[in-house]
């Protein structure tokens, strides 16, 4: 049973704020999405390129594989890298992603422990280009990054997997946000409907009010024990400046913006969503409807990535010392200014 019964009318849902599935479909993705952006988020590679020019970091590319006699070269790009992760650029749900954590000549270990051979990467590399994940079955490229390690303080919460945070955007305003974290039962994945944990954020501060898997509401992780209402996201404010930034990128009215902290180099984007899932709601325990037409009824549109956020967090009941007017473009300069300069001592 969910958090809102085994069943519910629409009439009672519309009632409750919750957003279903139907009025997703035609009051949000089909009118304030322009099917001409569809291309920007479901093509990573695209993505990557993208938003790299509004200052949204992404993991680091490492190599695109593009064709089949390109595989064999494929050894000679990661070589001097611990791990990486191999991603079809139109891959859908997570399919086709392989994620090496590390690996000793031919000899690779899957994030899960599993040993895998170069044979099994370079078949692997085929069946993306093939299509075999992509949308449609089309044939793809494959894009390896770098591997993201989690900070610290997020990575104790999660099961072996990289925990993510996702933002849904509306009109580029931060609306509703969740921290997915991996379980055993997820295989590692942080994928709600294989049995991740998802935790509802208060937009206002990034701290947990609500914690569910497969839809039921928790208060300890299955797998680590660890308690999931002392989780606070640290960066807040940037991370929503980030997710509220891609509006601009893409011109996407209504989309999902999946981040993750990575330990050395912070906040990264790890793909976009123009048909975002709707158990958000579960893991907050909260509709979207409200949140969604309180921008709606906006007469003044914010024209920045930093106003929409200050409009969205002070919403949410942020005080307005809570929140920092620093723009993004200016963070991310301090911040490559920082891995520039050598620590002290």
């Amino acid at each position: 049973m969910g958090w809102w019964g085994d069943w519910i009318s629409p009439r009672r849902m519309n009632r409750l704020g919750i957003l279903n599935m139907n009025k997703r479909n035609i009051d949000y993705i089909s009118r304030y999405n322009d099917r001409s952006a569809y291309p920007l988020v479901d093509n990573k590679l695209l993505t990557k390129q993208t938003v790299a020019e509004y200052g949204v970091a992404t993991p680091a590319l490492l190599q695109v594989v593009r064709e089949q006699h390109e595989i064999g070269h494929f050894m000679e790009r990661v070589k001097g890298f611990d791990g990486f992760a191999i991603k079809p650029a139109k891959g859908s749900g997570g399919k086709g992603i392989l994620v090496i954590g590390s690996h000793e000549g031919e000899r690779f270990i899957k994030a899960s422990g599993m040993e895998i051979s170069l044979q099994e990467i370079e078949r692997h590399l085929s069946n993306i280009l093939a299509g075999l994940y992509s949308l449609g079955g089309a044939p793809d490229v494959a894009i390896v990054e770098a591997l993201v390690r989690s900070e610290p303080g997020l990575a104790r919460h999660s099961f072996q997997g990289v925990p993510d945070i996702r933002i849904i955007v509306f009109q580029g305003y931060p609306v509703m946000a969740m921290l997915r974290l991996a379980t055993r039962a997820s295989d590692g994945k942080a994928n709600l409907h294989q049995g991740a944990v998802g935790v509802g954020l208060d937009l206002a501060n990034g701290r947990a009010r609500n914690a569910v898997q497969f839809d039921r509401p928790l208060t300890l992780h299955p797998d680590t024990g660890l308690e999931l209402n002392s989780i606070e996201i640290e960066s807040w404010q940037y991370l929503l400046n980030m997710a509220s930034s891609c509006y601009e990128a893409t011109g996407l009215g209504y989309m999902g913006v999946d981040l993750v902290v990575d330990a050395l180099r912070g906040p990264l984007l790890l793909e976009l969503n123009a048909r975002p899932g709707l158990a958000i709601q579960i893991a907050n325990g909260k509709g979207l409807l409200p949140r969604l037409q309180a921008v709606e009824a906006l007469r003044r549109p914010h024209l920045t990535p930093e106003a929409r956020v200050e409009w969205a967090m002070q919403q949410a009941g942020a005080k307005p010392g809570d929140i920092d007017p620093a723009p993004l473009c200016l963070v991310n300069s301090i911040l490559s200014e920082q891995q520039r300069t050598p620590a002290d001592g």
